[in-house]
């Protein structure tokens, strides 16, 4: 007798069970992979290949120029600097060496004559003090701007030499600058190690009067000192400042002349192999110039 189906009542109840243990088996195993999929147990989804990197806007990558190499707990761009403004002076230029005779000139520092400018060192391998402080000015740049800094440069390679001393000095002056800085590279012995920092000295003769911007100047000096020591791990200068990293000096005009705070600061030793190990490596020169950005960040803000 027929009830529309061909299979006995046990054998149709038996393909009901199996059909329904087969749907609740095929779902669970699609709503795992999906899961899956969706990083659903905290790490990477698989078949998605790793997590894309981030960088706060506008930044390039760590060790170029344009890179932030932000250390723990900084965040993007902000304008904690917004509304300051701040003198970069590239030490030296690399067309010096082409003009002899013009970076030879003698002009007046305040308290003596010298040079208008000159070559600067290099290190054994030949990488000049001049593409070195370049290359940090830019750098120290893109991280002051990212604070909200205006950034103003005496000179970045578009100079056929210098300019003089005098001339970086007004720079800055006519800038009204909040804070200055030089960058160098020392050309000491080997064996000589560290960076320093240098302050201006007093001096009001001919054209100088600094003795305003001297205690302003130490404060951008010793913050200076600190972080560039924090960040960058490198000692404080074992023959320049007695161990404190800072040394005074009333014979350069780029301090003497200046009417900003301002400092120089000697990153290292081009002509020790440690320091010019440091010197030649951009990951380093991208932690100088953090170390930099946030002394003059310390010295702007408190």
């Amino acid at each position: 007798m027929s009830n529309g189906s061909t299979h006995p009542p046990h054998r149709r109840l038996r393909g009901l069970l199996l059909a329904v243990v087969t749907t609740v088996v095929v779902a669970g195993l699609g709503g795992w992979l999906l899961w899956r999929t969706s990083g659903g147990d905290g790490g990477p989804a698989h078949g998605a290949g790793p997590p894309a990197a981030t960088r706060s806007p506008g930044s390039g990558a760590a060790g170029g120029p344009g890179g932030t190499d932000r250390g723990p707990g900084k965040g993007a761009a902000h304008s904690s600097l917004k509304g300051k403004v701040v003198l970069l002076d590239p030490g030296h230029n690399p067309h010096n060496v082409d003009h002899g005779r013009e970076i030879a000139r003698q002009v007046d520092i305040g308290n003596a004559h010298k040079e208008c400018d000159t070559t600067g060192t290099s290190t054994d391998g030949g990488y000049a003090e001049a593409s070195f402080t370049l290359d940090l000015a830019h750098r120290v740049r893109t991280l002051l701007q990212e604070e909200g800094a205006k950034v103003v440069f005496t000179q970045d390679g578009d100079h056929r030499y210098g300019p003089c001393v005098d001339e970086r000095a007004a720079v800055g002056n006519k800038a009204h600058a909040d804070a200055a800085l030089s960058l160098h590279a020392d050309g000491s012995a080997p064996g000589n190690r560290g960076f320093h920092v240098i302050l201006p000295a007093r001096v009001t003769a001919g054209p100088a009067h600094n003795a305003a911007i001297v205690a302003p100047s130490r404060r951008l000096g010793e913050r200076l000192a600190d972080r560039f020591r924090a960040v960058t791990g490198s000692p404080r200068s074992n023959y320049v400042g007695h161990g404190t990293g800072l040394d005074v000096r009333s014979d350069l005009g780029g301090l003497n002349l200046s009417t900003v705070p301002k400092v120089f600061i000697e990153c290292g030793n081009m002509r020790d192999p440690k320091d010019a190990a440091e010197l030649t490596d951009a990951h380093w020169r991208q932690k100088a110039a953090r170390g930099i950005t946030e002394g003059i960040t310390d010295f702007l803000t408190h």
